[in-house]
């Protein structure tokens, strides 16, 4: 806190968002959607997230890589978007101890004293510019992977394999015979 104002970092806590998630929340902010939920839940006074996202890392995973918690748990991050207000949003991240539920979920176990909090305040077009400068290059990354997949494939020797010559069919030529008695002109 005794630095000086713009660098200052007190807390950080790593955020993992599924694409299809990211990709749907970017839908809602180009459609209008996000917009419409945020006014509504304005009027109501509804306290509830916009977005929500659990995660974390298992207690098994942190002891395989070295870096397991002191009290054994889980690591649980969650993530939430709300409205704000100040600005129009406000992007919560906490992190800390959590457990494994039944389904793999990491459950948070640190009520409301997270180990690491931050919160970030952003107006509609701050948050707007985060989302779609983030989502093009990410759209730049996968189309660059599919680049290179097509360029390893083209490299990559073609398999040839013989294939058995079929056996042409010999098809007879139609006759065409002019009788006076049809009434037919030949063409030709």
């Amino acid at each position: 806190m005794k630095l000086p104002a713009g660098q200052r970092q007190t807390n950080s806590v790593h955020i993992y968002m599924a694409v299809d998630e990211f990709l749907e929340l970017c839908r809602k902010l180009c459609s209008g959607e996000l917009r419409h939920m945020m006014i509504q839940r304005l009027k109501e006074s509804n306290k509830e997230p916009l977005y929500k996202c659990l995660g974390g890392t298992s207690a098994e995973k942190l002891a395989k890589i070295n870096r397991s918690r002191p009290d054994g748990m889980s690591l649980s991050r969650t993530a939430e978007l709300v409205c704000g207000k100040n600005g129009n949003f406000l992007f919560v991240a906490s992190s800390g101890p959590g457990e494994s539920n039944k389904t793999g979920l990491i459950v948070p176990r640190f009520g409301n004293k997270p180990e690491n909090h931050v919160s970030v305040s952003m107006t509609y077009e701050s948050f707007s510019g985060l989302m779609l400068t983030t989502k093009a290059h990410y759209e730049a990354w996968l189309a660059a992977w599919y680049a290179k997949q097509a360029v390893a494939k083209k490299d990559a020797p073609p398999k040839l394999e013989r294939i058995p010559a079929q056996p042409k069919e010999r098809v007879p030529e139609p006759v065409y015979s002019v009788e006076p008695g049809y009434g037919a002109v030949a063409i030709f």
